[in-house]
């Protein structure tokens, strides 16, 4: 069964619905509104990033497609075997998830594309019916301090209980691992606060763990 989602007019956080007019009514030929996840529920990862950006999901309607963040992480994805197809920056390229699910602790665009604290926490119950529908669930990344603790309330944890750091793996309820990576954006690769080696890092633990034995974080 599908997990809760937002519908095209959710109106839970009042600024982003203003926002969201306002797109609507300056590009009436974008998608402009909550951002579905991409990819099966039999993943056994799950990929979470912060929310939907304005020229990017927001106007393709599917999660990081269309901007530079979307470039680094699919083309990453596809090295260690989570994609397939070529990623070409449309919602209609063929791309396809293998094994993992991509989705964003906040789903619809915000200004600047930064969420608040208040608009994170109404977009959570999202993140629990996400992770609660995925049966074969064995880990999620997290890309950026905001997706990691979203990912923590939405396990019933206190973001204090596990700190983000680059490249930690943190034990979950019900034995997930929690991974996390800085965001794959234009902000962060430019200054050099991630390199693509530093992703692939994160990735390849990631491979190892789905295809390892099992073991604890």
């Amino acid at each position: 069964m599908a997990p809760l989602s937002p519908g095209r007019d959710c109106s839970l956080c009042p600024r982003l619905v203003h926002f969201r007019a306002a797109a609507r009514a300056e590009h009436p030929d974008w998608h402009n509104a909550p951002v579905a996840s991409f990819g099966g529920l039999d993943a056994r990862l799950l990929i979470v990033g912060l929310a939907p950006g304005l020229r990017g999901a927001n106007r393709t309607g599917r999660p990081f497609t269309g901007d530079f963040a979307g470039g680094l992480l699919y083309r990453a994805l596809g090295e260690f075997g989570f994609t397939t197809g070529r990623y070409d920056a449309r919602a209609d390229d063929g791309l396809r998830p293998i094994d993992c699910r991509i989705t964003n602790a906040v789903r619809c665009v915000p200004p600047a594309n930064k969420p608040t604290a208040a608009e994170t926490a109404a977009c959570g119950r999202f993140l629990v019916a996400e992770i609660a529908a995925l049966d074969r669930l064995e880990a999620i990344l997290a890309l950026g301090v905001v997706a990691h603790a979203a990912v923590l309330r939405a396990s019933g944890l206190r973001p204090s209980a596990a700190p983000f750091r680059h490249g930690a793996c943190h034990a979950l309820p019900k034995g997930l691992a929690l991974a996390d990576s800085y965001h794959c954006s234009r902000y962060n690769t430019s200054t050099g606060r991630l390199t693509e080696a530093m992703f692939h890092g994160v990735l390849a633990a990631i491979r190892d763990r789905l295809d390892g034995p099992a073991a604890q974080p």
